[in-house]
């Protein structure tokens, strides 16, 4: 199997560059009015280089947002010189831009959740599979960047020595997504993790989260994730 082979476009389909700053924000608890921009470029940059590594195409935007941060880190390493107090944050030139981009998401996931006129007219003629149980636990959607996270805690259980053998002729993604619609078709959902156990060579691990990202990408499944215990299940629509 080609390297080739392991692609997936991300252009277009998953969250972009400012999600991907407001997951890092969400995620190491920052105050967005005082983001430790040092801390939050080299975690940004190093995201850009695992989806490089893991030979995904991604939008150039993220290198455009890499490049402001890595701006915003070198001007805040300047010495403030007197007289310079008032002078604007470097930071500021992210900050409203992403508070602006909340806002819009807010508003926009709030338009999302209206109801449509017209919309219960016409009866369904196929049953729709519920992906939120009725337990009454809370669940969230989840995005690329926290499937990224969850891939990488698997990857991390493996031995560190271990390689990944691009010439061995192994399941191609197309085949993987195949498996993984059998099981669902059968279970109707499953843990991330569980996609993962049986699974001892490094490249069908990849394959795996690659065939993942796809049936997301073709709408095939909603992946979701508990509040309380953050376990992320697949749910097959």
């Amino acid at each position: 199997m080609q390297p080739t082979d392991y692609k997936v476009d991300l252009e277009d389909v998953f969250e972009g560059p400012m999600d991907l700053l407001v997951h890092l924000i969400k995620k190491n608890e920052v105050d967005i009015y005082d983001i430790p921009i040092a801390f939050i470029t080299d975690q940004y940059l190093g995201y850009i280089k695992w989806l490089k590594a893991m030979d995904i195409d991604y939008a150039g935007d993220f290198l455009v947002m890499a490049a402001t941060l890595a701006q915003i880190k070198s001007r805040m390493l300047l010495p403030v010189h007197e007289g310079d107090e008032g002078d604007e944050d470097p930071r500021s030139e992210i900050t409203k831009p992403l508070l602006e981009y909340l806002e819009m998401k807010a508003a926009a996931d709030h338009l999302a959740n209206r109801n449509l006129l017209g919309e219960k007219t016409f009866i369904r003629t196929h049953t729709k599979r519920p992906y939120l149980d009725d337990s009454g636990d809370e669940l969230v959607r989840v995005g690329l960047f926290e499937l990224i996270d969850a891939f990488q805690k698997v990857l991390d259980k493996m031995a560190p020595d271990h390689r990944v053998d691009m010439t061995t002729e192994r399941i191609s993604v197309k085949e993987r997504m195949t498996q993984i619609v059998d099981l669902l078709e059968v279970k109707g959902s499953a843990a991330f993790d569980e996609l993962f156990d049986k699974l001892v060579e490094k490249g069908d691990i990849i394959v795996t989260f690659l065939a993942v990202l796809e049936m997301v990408k073709l709408n095939l499944v909603k992946v979701v994730q508990h509040v309380q215990t953050g376990i992320i299940r697949i749910f097959y629509l």
